[in-house]
């Protein structure tokens, strides 16, 4: 699902090569407070690195305390959270507490996810559709519409997503997977429409855009780990989840107009 910018600007979207030739230096995002969703896995440490490494605070979420504590236990730059993010009322509850504690989130990269597969077009199960719906679509649907307002008004709101490159081809096999990939698309071109309706696409006084919502598209993601485990292995058109994380921290360095509704190929 390709997409361009919904800036209303007229120019090209950005580039995976201008986003990862975009980083910020040590300081680059000081004062920037990040929500990192699904922050304990290995995406989500290096994202957090990332967004740290430039000065950003990271309100890192996951639904694990024991998870959270393990990677950020000891970080002053992060502020960790558990939460269930499959439910509506704690998803806005988290949402209160940080515009409380931390005067509102300028970011949201949503990270939470999961794969299931099946043989074939009919070995699609509805388990694991309803599995795949509620990591990859209804967690992102929640933290959304929660932050949403936080993100219009900050002057570097910024919401992302990791998708998969196999909505550009799907396979029966994958079917559940992909279609729920393509929903998630979909619902980010949605975020990105409102976020230009009320900046620079307001009929009335627009303003510069200054969100912007985005879709990082891969074909997997690999961490060191996983090569350690399977050494052999070339990993071919994986992303290395620091490339993700350098991504992630460049978001906030490129202008919101070339970047709002923008889908960009990583893999």
């Amino acid at each position: 699902m390709a997409g361009g910018p919904q800036s209303g600007s007229g120019e090209a979207p950005a580039s995976a090569d201008q986003l990862l030739g975009a980083a910020p230096g040590p300081g680059g995002l000081a004062g920037l407070k990040v929500v990192v969703a699904g922050a304990s896995g290995a995406s989500g440490q290096a994202v957090t690195a990332a967004l740290t490494g430039a000065g950003a605070t990271v309100l890192a979420v996951g639904s694990n305390r024991d998870r959270l504590t393990a990677a950020y236990g000891k970080n002053d730059a992060v502020a960790s959270f558990e939460c269930n993010l499959a439910d509506r009322a704690a998803v806005e509850g988290l949402a209160g507490s940080i515009a409380a504690e931390h005067g509102g989130a300028d970011g949201l990269v949503h990270l939470v996810g999961g794969w299931r597969g099946g043989k074939g077009l009919t070995g699609q199960s509805d388990d694991d559709w309803d599995f795949l719906h509620a990591q990859l679509i209804t967690t992102l649907r929640n933290t959304t519409r929660a932050f949403y307002p936080q993100l219009e008004a900050s002057g570097s709101g910024r919401v992302a997503i990791v998708s998969a490159t196999a909505t550009e081809s799907p396979t029966a096999s994958g079917a559940n997977y992909a279609a729920a990939k393509a929903a998630a698309e979909s619902w980010m071109l949605s975020v990105a429409d409102g976020f230009r309706r009320s900046q620079s696409g307001r009929k009335v006084d627009p303003v510069p855009q200054r969100s912007a919502a985005v879709v990082l598209a891969v074909k997997a993601l690999v961490d060191d780990s996983m090569r350690r485990a399977d050494p052999a292995k070339s990993f071919p058109g994986f992303t290395d989840v620091a490339d993700l994380g350098r991504a992630a921290a460049a978001l906030f360095v490129l202008d919101a107009a070339l970047l709002n509704g923008a889908h960009i190929r990583l893999a």
